[in-house]
């Protein structure tokens, strides 16, 4: 009885202690100081080009604590890092959904000739990647350990066995088809999220970019409604 009673606070603890861990890296994740612009498992990288030749257009937009507030989003300016640390906003009464595969955006920045390189690196929770890669890892083992079992054990000898066997296999296969599909979709709903303050950010250090592109649109319609 004692035993039984350690057992179930030895098991309370680690739960404690596993939530504890997965507040402190979402926590940690989500600051905006120079350390953790590089923290978290990355996902993904991309590579842009702005027409600047030096980053003091860029330190111009933002603030003297170094933070620019975006419409979707909040980013932050480090100088001597040359970097910039971006992630989608998060409002209290907002109605936007909510996954457990928060992304955010490391930026660093590079003169290259008369341009500035944007070096983007898409980054995600530790916890979140461990836990899901733990997920699929079980329930891919245990559906390979069942039919290994199964068929070792003779289960498969009769129809009825075989049919329960191909049925447990199904199961295990929806269910890691339900979680592969569960995953893309907050990928994909993530990331359209960072694109959009990623875009808002490209729009602020660059509005004389976007004024030239409406003009140059603007001039073509005109030229077109000429010579039609």
């Amino acid at each position: 009885m004692v035993s039984y009673h350690l057992m179930m606070l030895a098991g309370f603890f680690a739960l404690f202690l596993l939530l504890a861990l997965v507040l402190g890296d979402w926590l940690y994740f989500t600051s905006l100081t120079a350390p953790a612009s590089r923290y978290g498992c990355r996902i993904a990288r991309l590579v842009d080009h702005v027409p600047l030749a030096t980053l003091q257009p860029v330190s111009e937009r933002f603030d003297a604590n170094g933070v620019l507030q975006l419409p979707h989003g909040i980013a932050r300016f480090f100088p001597e890092e040359q970097r910039i640390l971006l992630r989608p906003q998060y409002r209290l009464l907002s109605l936007r959904i909510r996954t457990a595969w928060p992304m955010k955006a490391s930026i660093d920045l590079q003169q290259v000739g008369g341009t500035t390189r944007m070096l983007c690196t898409k980054r995600v929770p530790w916890s979140s990647a461990l836990i899901t890669l733990l997920w699929f890892a079980l329930v891919a083992l245990g559906t390979v350990g069942f039919v290994i079992a199964f068929i070792a054990q003779g289960g498969a000898g009769s129809l009825r066995g075989l049919l329960m066997g191909l049925g447990i296999t199904g199961v295990g296969l929806v269910v890691l088809a339900f979680g592969l599909v569960t995953v893309l979709l907050a990928y994909r709903l993530e990331d359209q999220r960072l694109a959009e303050a990623y875009h808002e950010l490209r729009a602020a250090l660059v509005p004389e970019e976007i004024g030239s592109t409406k003009d140059g649109a603007g001039t073509q319609e005109m030229n077109a409604s000429k010579n039609g």
